[in-house]
Parts: structure tokens; C-alpha cells; sequence
């Protein structure tokens, strides 16, 4: 069975294709490399425990021990640079198919790279997504289907609902 990776452009595809293989191998999968600044600029890397165990410290600490070698051997940023390396967090970005039906009925927002119906931002619940479509179900009523390659930014609205489904899918876990 094949890994869905996030979809990249540019230098972030580039390091994502560089480290994605290293965090697989170790037992994790990659959410979502960011690459920002210009003077030093930051590498952003978002990792999942593929067992879907919690995410700790030393799961940052591992990763960025193993990918920080991996980048300085490749160099594909030729100025000096910062790693770091985090969970996704609750409020957590939506990249893979498995993110959006594994977040159906929480709330999103998504900004698009191409207006779509005359917007940019949709905000509503997550009804699920397949390779090529997003689908939410709107605040103001309705349903949409966006593009996945269309889609710049979508990410999980921090609710009381949300953070009571994580604490309750992390107990579920350790048991």
C-alpha cells in the first residue's frame, strides 16, 4: 500500500521529496513541509505518527535528528537555514484524502489559489474528499466542491467539538 503524500510546489516539494522517504521509513508520515524567510530562512516540517499513537517531543526530536542530515547532504538551501519539526497539532492543516475523512463533520476553512463562484475562503463543515475534490458543507447553507489542486491553505478551526474528538481519539490509543 502506497503512502499519500501532501501535494508541494517548488522548494517545499523539493525538501518534501527529500525527507518524505526518512520520516516514512521511521514510522511516520509527512503532513506538510513549509519553507519561510529569506535572510534564514525556516524548514517547517509537519509530521503524523502512522500508528496513530500521540505525538511527542522525542518523535520531533527523532525526525529532526534524521531529516536534518538528510538536508545538510542534499543542500537544497544554499544559505544557512532552521529546521523545525512539529505535530500538526489540533487545528491541523487538511493535505492527504485520509485528513479530510478522518476530520468529516469538524469545522475548516479553505482559501483557494483561484477564486471559485466569486471567492477565495470557505468556511464549513468537512463532509470528506477523494484525490481530486474537497467537499464542505457551508456556514451559510450548501455544499461545495473545491478542487484539491486549487486549494493554497486548508486547515481545522479549533472548537470544543474538535478538541473533545482528539482527547477521546488519543485515549482511545494508549488503551
Amino acid at each position: 500500500m502506497s503512502i499519500e503524500r501532501p501535494r508541494h510546489e517548488g522548494l517545499d516539494a523539493r525538501i518534501a521529496d527529500l525527507v518524505a522517504p526518512t520520516i516514512e521509513h521511521m514510522g511516520y508520515e509527512l503532513v506538510r513541509v513549509q519553507v519561510s524567510g529569506k535572510e534564514r530562512p525556516t524548514v517547517q516540517v509537519m509530521a503524523d505518527r502512522a500508528d496513530g499513537a500521540p505525538f511527542t517531543v522525542e518523535d520531533c526530536e527523532a525526525i529532526s535528528h534524521a531529516i536534518g542530515a538528510v538536508l545538510d547532504v542534499a543542500d537544497p538551501i544554499k544559505a544557512e537555514w532552521v529546521l523545525e519539526v512539529s505535530s500538526p497539532g489540533i487545528d491541523r492543516p487538511l493535505t492527504r484524502t485520509k485528513d479530510w475523512e478522518r476530520f468529516a463533520g469538524h469545522l475548516a476553512t479553505v482559501e483557494l489559489d483561484i477564486p471559485m463562484e466569486g471567492r477565495k475562503r470557505f468556511r464549513g463543515r468537512v463532509i470528506g474528499a477523494d484525490a481530486e475534490t474537497a467537499r464542505l458543507r457551508l456556514d451559510e447553507g450548501g455544499e461545495v466542491a473545491l478542487p484539491r489542486a486549487n486549494i493554497r491553505r486548508a486547515k481545522l478551526v479549533l472548537t470544543d467539538e474538535l478538541i473533545a474528538a482528539t482527547a477521546a481519539s488519543q485515549t482511545a490509543t494508549r488503551n
